[in-house]
């Protein structure tokens, strides 16, 4: 069974390491697991020659109408590439494909169509799944306990998302099904990692309040010139805590990415779907976080939709107000 899950994230990894506890208690119990990771990108997102599993499935990430494809959970807004692929998944009959975006996390949705459609007890994992949803869902108390990331499960967040290893999250999966948090970040591989990241993650703090400038509501940043994209997304809301949405431009080897959210704790309701906003420039996500990705060589690009971007979020606060 080979299992592709959204990579360098927090949901991704917890949504694989419960469909395989899953799958090995309720389908067959006898299956070798091979872990692989995807990313938003420019371009195709899929490279149908993986699809080499005798069983194949996508968890947290957009649809695949390829008939290699068994099984499909995600809980995106834009989870569909095409309509042709929002065709194919509705004339589906398998009972093996789901999808809804009411869900916080894509391992809560998995949990509930596990335990109603296949009896699956997912109380074992309860832990697991509660903070996933705290994490995906951004449901923190507040912005400070959200950047100062005391729970493991934020140490673990920050160690999957800017971990440079590419076995490291591949690692994680198979102990985020059985294991308590606290015990998975006493590993070695993970013990390892932590202090660079956590001096990283200070530095970042440090970077984004001398580049974060907010206007009318909506905090813009560009660190493309830095290596800086597994920063902690919730940092603008704690530098500028009146804000209602952020917008940053960051780069890595492989993609020019714009960050667009809206800031959980806002006194000032967000009224902008984000998901519909990246998706007119090729991205997607939930109504209030999303993301696009464009190759590194459409730097120009990247800036002049973030641009716009910013520009539409201030006038639609502006008509708030």
């Amino acid at each position: 069974m080979r299992v592709f899950y959204h990579d360098k994230c927090f949901d991704g990894a917890c949504s694989a390491a419960l469909f395989s506890r899953f799958y090995r208690e309720r389908i067959r119990s006898e299956v070798d697991f091979v872990y692989s990771g995807l990313l938003h990108r420019a371009g195709s997102l899929f490279d149908e020659k993986q699809f080499d599993g005798d069983e194949n499935a996508i968890v947290d990430f957009k649809y695949s109408s390829s008939p290699r494809i068994t099984w499909w959970f995600d809980h995106h807004e834009s989870a569909f590439l095409s309509p042709a692929d929002a065709a194919h998944f509705e004339q589906d009959q398998s009972d093996r494909k789901f999808y809804d975006p009411a869900f916080k996390s894509c391992t809560g949705f998995i949990a509930m169509i596990a335990k109603e459609h296949f009896g699956f007890d997912p109380r074992p994992a309860a832990e697991l799944i509660q903070w996933a949803d705290i994490v995906d869902g951004a449901m923190y108390e507040d912005a400070k306990s959200a950047v100062e990331m005391k729970a493991p499960a934020m140490k673990l967040t920050m160690a999957i998302e800017a971990s440079t290893d590419r076995d490291f999250v591949k690692t994680m999966i198979p102990l985020l099904a059985y294991h308590p948090l606290s015990e998975i970040l006493e590993a070695p591989f993970v013990t390892a990692v932590l202090p660079p990241l956590l001096e990283r993650h200070e530095r970042s703090i440090g970077i984004l309040r001398e580049r974060a400038e907010e206007k009318d509501g909506t905090i813009f940043f560009d660190i493309t010139d830095l290596d800086l994209e597994g920063y902690n997304k919730f940092i603008p809301y704690y530098l500028h805590p009146d804000s209602i949405y952020s917008v940053g431009l960051s780069k890595s080897s492989f993609r020019v990415k714009v960050s667009v959210g809206s800031n959980p704790w806002s006194k000032r309701e967000p009224t902008v779907n984000l998901a519909r906003v990246c998706e007119r420039y090729g991205g997607g996500g939930h109504a209030r976080v999303g993301a696009i990705s464009f190759e590194v060589t459409q730097n120009e690009a990247a800036h002049k939709a973030a641009k716009e971007i910013v520009e539409e979020l201030r006038a639609s606060v502006r008509q708030q107000s």
